[in-house]
């Protein structure tokens, strides 16, 4: 006759968490290392309304940004939208941002337009956005041309 060991222990009824912690753990590293990739961007505030063409205050000093094909700037600087002239001009962003943060310092409400080229990339627009953004441009715009 065959005699069975008795159990010192009987069936425990505890649920073991320690599968969840280190999924809790995995799923915690994971968040933390794509929450700073969801914040990037350049801050632009768009317009509520229909397309037209933008009323110019008298007061405020206006700089019209061009940005080139092959990836120079310059700008001109006056009280009226102005793609034809050229007040001065960068190679570098860093160059950009320095001279334009120079101006916006002097007067604090200036309105800057950047007008792109058609051959330039997109890269060097929003580029160009984010060193403005850092030389403390607050009012930002774009300048198309009307197809014909």
């Amino acid at each position: 006759m065959l005699v069975r060991p008795q159990r010192k222990h009987g069936p425990k009824a505890e649920m073991n968490v320690v599968p969840y912690i280190d999924v809790m753990l995995v799923l915690l590293v994971i968040f933390m290392v794509t929450a700073p990739m969801l914040t990037q961007g350049v801050k632009i505030e768009l317009p509520k309304v229909a397309s037209e063409a933008l009323v110019n205050d008298s007061q405020q000093q206006i700089l019209t940004l061009s940005v080139k094909a092959e990836g120079g700037y310059y700008w001109n600087l006056g009280s009226e939208l102005d793609t034809e002239n050229q007040t001065d001009s960068a190679l570098s962003l860093q160059e950009l941002q320095a001279k334009i943060g120079e101006v916006v310092a002097r007067k604090g409400d200036t309105q800057v337009y950047i007008r792109a080229d058609n051959e330039a990339g997109y890269g060097s627009v929003v580029k160009a956005m984010a060193a403005l953004q850092q030389g403390g441009v607050t009012n930002l715009g774009l300048v198309t041309e009307a197809p014909q």
